[in-house]
């Protein structure tokens, strides 16, 4: 009960600052979303391509055969690296192929990078950064491991928030794993509960050289402004770099935004020359061919019938990328649209839930039942936040009764035994369409941590092509299958009951978790 206490200067949250979308949809088919590439980079890349993976098993065996085949670059960016045996075999294989390239060449051209959340990765004896020494010691001038730690955990807050607890003020969340020009990106963190029975989504872009730079250059500044780890396991800043924690607070935030936001802005020039370029090589393309036949095309690349956006949210850092996105799809969806929107954790922002509320599309939304939620059998406190996601659920549920919108938003709730829900993002279903032309995957959960505390990342991948739209549907499906809709009688349960002091103390902590 007194660490709670610990969070008083904390709990009256600052009032978001709502940003008017960039512009509403363009008419027609998946180029109606062509607006966010005034935002962010667009890249275009050809369906066969994406692979979308279904479970936890596949998602390590896919990180084990990356790695091994890797020969340029390693990068990972989790929250945290667990400590287990399936997390020391991914380790090793990690030792493994930078032994190998020393090896073949003598002098390396392999380099792993590697962030992670400090406090998180801090936490006990034995954690992330103990697992990583041991590469760091030994591959000195190949691997990087940085431990980013917020800037708003600093003086006597600090201080007093022991392990764990101190996490609840933010942290890093972004889930990418890169291996030279292969990206997956996931929900999925790097320990053996989401390589075995904790149900995340994870997609495979595969010969995407311009995407994997963008990420590797995302992790590169992310890993600029935090704190580098040693072999001694102590940790510092690189030189000349602002402290998070004990340096000036908002010349910090600053830095932190023009690295970033240096790296959207120069991938998004780049991607629009590339456009132009591509453009008028099409253009003289189809002259050269009315003139010559088709043997005049075969040096040419087909035209993409994919396009994949990456949308950051850094609210430290003053970037709202992902939010304004995500508010203008829910805002602009239109009558009979469908919206597929699963949350391991549901406690979705004030906007987004009056959004889902007072918009015209239909709305299923998929969450974690008690049994599945990861904190479900916690001990001391964590183990009653189950209890305050089926109070915030319950409350969500009696506003839709109340404005008698229970046939266009549905609650489902996934259940499975022996396993937990951690996936989370959204399907869009245009009206009149069986299948999805547009997904959102990554690590933001839609609710406030993700908005205004995390440091977030996901992509929109947009698709024309009739395969991978398949391929979405059958992964929405597929999740979708395991659940059950929630109606009054779901909280007329036993395993429902929430103890009043829950009730009590959830609207002050409910930001924090």
């Amino acid at each position: 009960r007194s660490s709670w206490l610990l969070l008083a200067p904390l709990l009256t949250p600052p009032v978001p600052v709502i940003t008017a979308p960039p512009c509403s949809l363009c008419p027609e088919g998946a180029h109606r979303f062509q607006w966010i590439r005034n935002l962010v980079p667009e890249f275009g890349i050809s369906s066969s391509h994406v692979k979308v993976l279904s479970s936890p098993a596949e998602f390590y065996e896919l990180l084990k055969v990356q790695i091994k085949t890797a020969k340029q670059r390693v990068v990972m960016a989790s929250l945290y690296l667990g400590t287990g045996l399936l997390e020391q075999e991914l380790v090793d294989c990690l030792e493994e192929t930078l032994e190998k390239s020393l090896q073949a060449k003598g002098s390396s051209n392999l380099r792993v990078s590697i962030l992670l959340d400090y406090t998180r990765g801090s936490r006990g004896r034995k954690n992330s950064r103990t697992m990583l020494i041991p590469l760091l010691q030994r591959f000195p001038e190949q691997v990087r491991v940085s431990l980013f730690h917020t800037p708003n955990l600093r003086g006597l807050l600090r201080l007093l928030i022991p392990e764990r607890f101190n996490e609840t003020i933010g942290l890093q969340h972004i889930k990418v794993y890169l291996f030279d020009d292969n990206v997956i990106l996931s929900g999925a963190n790097l320990s053996d509960l989401y390589f075995t029975n904790r149900q995340d989504r994870y997609v495979l872009l595969q010969d995407s050289p311009e995407i994997a730079d963008f990420f590797t250059e995302l992790v590169d500044a992310i890993g600029d402004v935090s704190l580098q780890l040693q072999r001694d396991d102590t940790v510092q800043m690189m030189e000349g770099m602002v402290h998070p924690y004990q340096g000036d607070k908002m010349a910090y935030c600053e830095i932190a935004n023009r690295r970033v936001m240096e790296v959207i802005n120069s991938a998004r020039t780049r991607q629009e020359l590339l456009h132009a370029k591509t453009f008028h090589s099409s253009q003289q393309g189809s002259s050269l061919l009315s003139q010559q036949g088709s043997h005049a095309s075969g040096g040419l690349k087909p035209e993409p019938d994919t396009w994949i956006y990456p949308l950051i949210q850094m609210k430290p850092f003053g970037i709202q990328i992902d939010e304004m996105v995500t508010e203008t799809l829910l805002t602009e969806a239109e009558r009979d649209a469908r919206i597929y929107l699963t949350t391991g954790y549901f406690n979705l922002t004030q906007a987004y839930m009056d959004l889902i509320l007072g918009t015209r599309a239909e709305y299923r939304i998929l969450l974690a039942s008690p049994e599945v939620n990861g904190f479900f059998g916690a001990k001391g406190v964590a183990g009653a936040i189950p209890a305050a996601y089926v109070y915030i659920e319950h409350q969500f549920y009696s506003e839709v009764c109340c404005l008698h919108q229970q046939e266009r938003v549905q609650l489902q709730e996934y259940s499975r035994a022996g396993w937990t829900f951690h996936a989370k993002g959204l399907w869009l279903y245009l009206a009149g369409s069986d299948l999805p032309c547009l997904t959102l995957i990554g690590s933001p959960n839609f609710g406030y941590r993700s908005v205004h505390r995390d440091l977030e990342a996901q992509v929109a991948i947009v698709t024309e092509n009739k395969a991978l739209q398949q391929q979405l549907h059958q992964e929405q499906e597929q999740l979708y299958l395991c659940s059950g809709v929630v109606s009054s009688s779901t909280f007329e349960q036993p395993n429902r009951y929430v103890k009043l002091w829950v009730k009590l103390v959830t609207p002050l902590i409910k930001n924090f978790f």
